[in-house]
This record gives structure tokens, sequence and C-alpha cells, in this order.
């Protein structure tokens, strides 16, 4: 896939490779500060990773990929053996930041393979390629963001308001963004839309996130409580609603964030169009369907308070589970980057990879 120039200069660039390090957009400063973190090796890139210093799936996969990229530069100059050894603890401590996003595990993968195909060449070599390699994987990613949303703006009426849950903008992506995409992609075709983003408790990328990028682009949005949704749709006020993906099983069940399932349910009641987009590096055929999807459990400190304040009194039990699972049969269409599949099912996710 060629990367075109748009493509190498997103709006929100949430990370950029200054050719000997990876800066983050540090997400957890997010509204009240703008800063990047510099991250020098795949242990620092995995500890923003886990830290949620960066998150989104596709944004994770790009993160892990240049963590490969550092860690091959550092060790450079170093004999095969401990160049390879040193590479193999960098794959192992990346794939152990975080559990439920496959484009972390998809990423990781392609490098290996191409830490595979220049295992004859020197390291200075091999480490130049896996550049490459991330760089490669970082602008393509862009490019499917752009797809994603074209394929979806044409199912997003004008006039249309919109909901979204959790953060699944430039922000979650190396650029444009996959729900958010589909909206920007409406926007730009000419579409007056507007959105209704949904707190996103208890780590708030809805108020923090994607409200921030919205305002950025002069998209009008109401911000609202998780547990006002039904509400809003009750009401008549939500036409379609637009979420990401952090893994979608073979059947087309969806793991995404915590709260998502819920608002598939009362959309369903309501009658309410609800749509996933993500790449095809987020459908794992591997994993049948979506109780077999692994789901993060957090700290309890993201619950009982935020920002260094405690709600919670102290000696209550925390549950937290990052992700939840939406049945296939919820979803009434998954929009990738080879267009828009109705009614997902497990012939029609392996059909998305023969085509």
């Amino acid at each position: 896939m060629n990367v075109s120039s748009e493509s190498r200069s997103p709006a929100v660039q949430t990370l950029r490779w200054t050719g000997d390090r990876l800066e983050l957009i540090d997400q957890r400063a997010l509204p009240s500060r703008f800063q990047y973190l510099n991250c020098s090796n795949a242990a620092e890139v995995a500890k923003a990773v886990r830290d949620m210093v960066v998150r989104g799936a596709p944004a994770i996969g790009c993160a892990a990929a240049f963590g490969i990229a550092l860690e091959a530069l550092n060790c450079a100059a170093l004999p095969r053996s401990e160049f390879d050894s040193r590479l193999a603890e960098a794959f192992e401590v990346l794939a152990g930041s975080r559990p439920t996003a496959v484009n972390l595990f998809w990423a990781l993968s392609r490098m290996k393979r191409m830490s595979a195909a220049v295992a004859a060449r020197s390291t200075a070599e091999a480490a130049q390629a896996l550049v490459g390699e991330a760089q490669r994987i970082y602008g393509e990613d862009i490019e499917i963001n752009r797809a994603i949303g074209h394929a979806g703006a044409a199912l997003v009426p004008d006039g249309a308001c919109i909901m979204t849950h959790c953060n699944a903008g430039a922000l979650a992506t190396a650029g444009h963004g996959t729900a958010l995409g589909v909206i920007r992609s409406a926007r730009d075709e000419g579409k007056q839309v507007t959105v209704i983003a949904n707190e996103t408790r208890p780590f708030l990328q809805g108020a923090r996130l994607t409200a921030w990028e919205l305002v950025q682009e002069r998209i009008p949005v109401t911000l609202i409580t998780d547990s006002m949704a039904g509400h809003m749709m009750q009401r008549g006020m939500v036409d379609l609603v637009i979420v990401g993906a952090d893994r979608i099983a073979a059947n087309g069940d969806v793991a995404n964030k915590i709260g998502t399932y819920p608002v598939a349910v009362l959309a369903a009641r309501h009658r309410i169009p609800f749509y996933v987009a993500a790449p095809l590096s987020t459908i794992d055929l591997a994993v049948p369907e979506g109780s077999a999807i692994p789901i993060e459990e957090r700290g309890a400190d993201e619950v009982t308070g935020y920002g260094g304040i405690r709600w919670a009194p102290v000696g209550v039990e925390v549950a937290n589970p990052a992700f939840d699972v939406t049945p296939a049969e919820l979803v009434t269409a998954i929009i990738t980057e080879r267009g828009v599949t109705p009614a997902p099912d497990s012939a029609k996710m392996r059909a998305l990879f023969e085509s």
C-alpha cells in the first residue's frame, strides 16, 4: 500500500517518529495539557501502553511496532546472538503490555516476520528494515482509517445525530480515526452532523478525548454521562451509533470499551442502527466467539476516584473490567477498509479475508 503525503501528516499526530525515539501524545493529560512523552526503547513503549499514555487498538499496534524498531536500533552494533536475544525480550515485554487489543499482537507478528526475513543480513541492516516496517504499519493505518471513513460516511444521513462511546478517533489510531473517522468523512462530504459523546467511565475517554477531538474539528458535540444514553434514545435524539473495537471475534462478536454492550442493547430496543468501525487487523479469526476474548482487568484506583481525588470508601471491593463484548446479533454492520459488512457472522468475517 502506498502512503500518500496526506496520510503522512495527520491533523493529530498521536505518534511521532523522530528517527531515534518515539514521541507519544500523553493522553492522560488531555484535555488540560497537550504534551508528548518520549520513548527510547521497547520497555518504555510497553510502559506507555500499560499506563494509557497511548490507547486505542490501532495506535497500540503502531506503538508496539515502533517499540521493536527502537530496540533494534539500540542493538544494531551488537553481535547477532545478542541482537536476537534483546529483540526476543522486546517482543515479550510488548506482548505483555495489554491483553485485549489484538492489533498489538498483529503488529508484533508482522515485525517478527520482517525480523525473520532479514535474519541473514547484518544487525545494522536488520534494524533499518524493522524501522521501515514500523513506518509502513503507521502509514498504512492512516490510509486504512480514511478508507473506513469513506465507506462508513455513506451510512450517515445528512443532519444525523451520532452517538459514540469511548474514543475511536485520531488519538486511538495513527490518524483520522475509525468511528470518528466515519464522522469526519461524513462532515468532509458536506453532511451536517452532530455527535453525542458518552463520557466513558471510568477513564473518561469520551469526556476527555472524543470531546476534545471534536471541539478541535469544530464538529458539534454534546457530552453526556453513560447512564443518560437510554434517555437520549428514548427521546428520539439519536439517529445512529458508531463505535470502534479492540477485538472482533470470528463470528462478529465485538470487544470494545466497557459500556459498549449496554449501548448496543439500548440501540436495539429503540431500533437505532449500531455500527462498528475497525480495520481488518482488529478481526481475530483465531477466536471463535466473544466469550473467548481475554478481558483486561485494570486497577481499582480508576473506579474509586479520579485525578487524585477519592470518592469511594476505603475497603470497598472493586471490579474494573476494561472491555465488554457485544454479540454480533446486536451489530447492524461492521465497517472496515473493505467496505460495509451488514449483519456480521462467521461466514462474512472469513469472506473479508478472501476477497
